[in-house]
């Protein structure tokens, strides 16, 4: 999100392909919490950005419980990143963008629903 709202190339080439191809592009909710700060105009691109993308979908417990299962199986403790590899897993086939792809692909390890993408 913040290489978006920085309107670093690469992101936004990647944004205007999925566009153009009809692919919805969802942002995490816990995504949107690690990278908002308040109402403030250090959002405001962010913000933009956020607006170019599909409604956000609730974290449900669902949702939730997978990401505990993905913490156990992984033996990690990363959280968010857990919650995002479920959001992807619960919306198969997805292709999860990422900068932290060697956090995530132990967490995705035998779903291969889910790609992964490092930005």
């Amino acid at each position: 999100m913040i290489g978006l709202a920085r309107g670093t190339r690469a992101q936004r080439a990647l944004v205007t392909k999925a566009h153009r191809g009809g692919t919805e592009i969802v942002v995490p909710v816990v995504g949107i919490a690690e990278t908002v700060r308040g109402i403030g105009p250090r959002d405001a691109a962010v913000n933009l950005t956020l607006g170019q993308f599909a409604p956000h979908h609730p974290l449900d417990e669902p949702t939730a419980r997978l990401a505990g299962a993905l913490l156990g199986a992984a033996n990690s403790n990363s959280t968010i990143d857990a919650l995002v590899a479920a959001e992807a897993i619960s919306r198969q086939p997805s292709l999860l963008v990422t900068g932290d792809v060697d956090d995530l692909e132990p967490l995705l390890d035998g779903h291969s629903g889910v790609s992964l993408e490092r930005i």
